[in-house]
């Protein structure tokens, strides 16, 4: 999971808001960190941990729950959270974004690991997903295909950092700085290339 997008959440579910109608809003997923079995190395946790108190910082209203070190196997793998929203989104396109709140919530307030099929499995639940379908659906081919697909799709867009948002239409492309507290500017932005 992307520490950065969890700080984001909250400005972004704001901006959705506020987005006019007409624009069709299409989410992809990034990727971020291959499957990987091992243990998370001590230099990339002290990173990660690094990350949550610099973003405690510069976004405030964002909490972490600091016992997923202790309690949590850690690795630096997130393709089976990108898989597992996949998964609820074939179930019904709004179990997309309940989906992605329900793994950072348990990942950064619950500390519960968002690696482990189980965990993953227990949130389809909680969002009232089909356990079994969604158990199918996020080891299957076609999603690990899917995922790969919107990577593609990420990378081919020029984008490269997480979080990132891309407004375009018939005459431009714009690339919108993620603004972690204020969603207005990023309004203001989109509008001002209507």
């Amino acid at each position: 999971m992307c520490s950065w997008c969890w700080a984001f959440s909250s400005s972004l579910q704001q901006l959705m808001k506020k987005i006019p109608r007409e624009i069709l809003i299409i989410r992809l997923l990034g990727g971020l960190a291959p499957d990987n079995d091992n243990p998370m190395s001590d230099d990339i946790r002290d990173y990660v941990i690094k990350n949550w108190n610099s973003i405690e910082k510069r976004v405030p209203e964002t909490k972490f729950n600091y016992d997923f070190w202790k309690k949590c196997k850690p690795r630096r793998s997130t393709y089976p959270a990108c898989r597992a929203i996949i998964a609820a989104r074939k179930q019904k396109n709004e179990f997309d974004t309940e989906m992605t709140t329900a793994i950072q919530k348990a990942y950064y307030l619950q500390a519960r690991n968002p690696s482990d099929y189980e965990t993953l499995i227990e949130l389809a639940e909680e969002i009232g997903a089909d356990k079994n379908k969604f158990s199918r659906d996020v080891a299957s081919i076609e999603t690990d295909e899917i995922l790969k697909q919107e990577i593609e799709q990420y990378k081919n867009l020029g984008l490269k950092s997480l979080p990132s948002l891309l407004f375009i239409n018939d005459k431009n492309k714009l690339k919108i700085e993620p603004d972690y507290i204020n969603p207005d500017s990023m309004l203001e932005k989109i509008n001002s290339i209507q």
